[in-house]
């Protein structure tokens, strides 16, 4: 079995994700009308499924996407596919899982009343995490110039939908110049975010992160921190308009995402930011881990 061998359920099928399984008139791949979440696992837990899901539901109504099955079937399946993932490899650790439902096929055409039945895709692989190096280093960021975020009166960011051009485009900029990740502002000139993470900065003491009114992923390591993290380790934060102007003055940055939780960043082009063990953001990363441990300890039957 190929070490990069990815597990994939389409509609309940599992099979080699390499294998073709959707229709060409799948209006996911013709229009990226599509819906998509992803979870991972600690100590084989997955982690978040109720946040997640809730977020899948506000994404499908959004788009008035019909879900194809209930949270419940839906959780048998990713069992059912993490655990062929595990007996095609044998690879113990941590899981990445990535669920995509589109609307399904049909006549060509943007009406969507042709759309069919909705179709799932579920694919499974490991969780590669926060790579060592980017730990003692950060990551390296850059400004997106010659693109902005979608405005939320357009295609909201908040819908997590399977059209990523605008995310995927800054990126490109970024890596162009060298960087791992990019910045992304909205039209105003405000941080949003970066192509797959929401960000955080500190200064003098105190985490700043933007808003959610600039137009992004509401992320769910996000809201977690917001909401539970950062209060219970005493953590300040707040949500505040950051514009480019104020990166020199940010002494710490870092991402948050699914995959990678908090990630500490080293740079945003030339403004260099404080990576250490004895900084804000690794405590705020100890303090996610604590957290995590108490739902993993809770939910011992959401083992993959």
């Amino acid at each position: 079995m190929s070490a990069d061998y990815i597990q994939a359920n389409t509609n309940g099928r599992l099979h080699d994700a390499r294998e073709p399984s959707i229709a060409p008139l799948n209006r996911g791949f013709l229009y990226g009308d599509a819906i998509y979440e992803v979870w991972r696992t600690y100590d084989r837990v997955l982690f978040a499924w109720t946040e997640h899901w809730d977020r899948l539901e506000l994404s499908a109504a959004a788009l008035h996407l019909t879900l194809p099955c209930t949270r419940e079937v839906m959780l048998g399946e990713i069992r059912r596919t993490a655990t062929a993932f595990r007996s095609a490899t044998g690879y113990r650790g941590e899981l990445y899982i990535r669920l995509q439902i589109t609307r399904g096929g049909g006549a060509i055409g943007l009406d969507t009343g042709l759309a069919d039945r909705p179709d799932f895709v579920l694919l499974v692989q490991p969780n590669k995490g926060l790579p060592p190096e980017k730990l003692q280093s950060g990551y390296r960021l850059s400004l997106a110039t010659g693109l902005h975020r979608n405005h939320p009166g357009t295609l909201n960011p908040a819908w997590k939908t399977g059209n990523y051009l605008n995310n995927i485009l800054c990126l490109r900029e970024a890596r162009a110049r060298g960087a791992d990740e990019v910045v992304i502002t909205n039209l105003a000139g405000e941080v949003t975010e970066a192509a797959v993470a929401n960000l955080g900065f500190v200064r003098d003491g105190e985490v700043l992160t933007p808003p959610l009114q600039a137009g992004m992923l509401a992320g769910i390591t996000r809201e977690l921190v917001i909401s539970h993290i950062a209060p219970a380790a005493g953590i300040r934060i707040r949500e505040v308009t950051i514009l480019p102007a104020d990166f020199s003055r940010m002494e710490e940055c870092f991402m948050l995402s699914t995959t990678k939780d908090v990630a500490p960043v080293g740079s945003i082009d030339g403004h260099h930011y404080r990576v250490a063990a004895d900084t804000l953001t690794m405590r705020l990363k100890a303090a996610f881990a604590e957290y995590v441990r108490g739902c993993v300890a809770r939910n011992t039957d959401l083992q993959l």
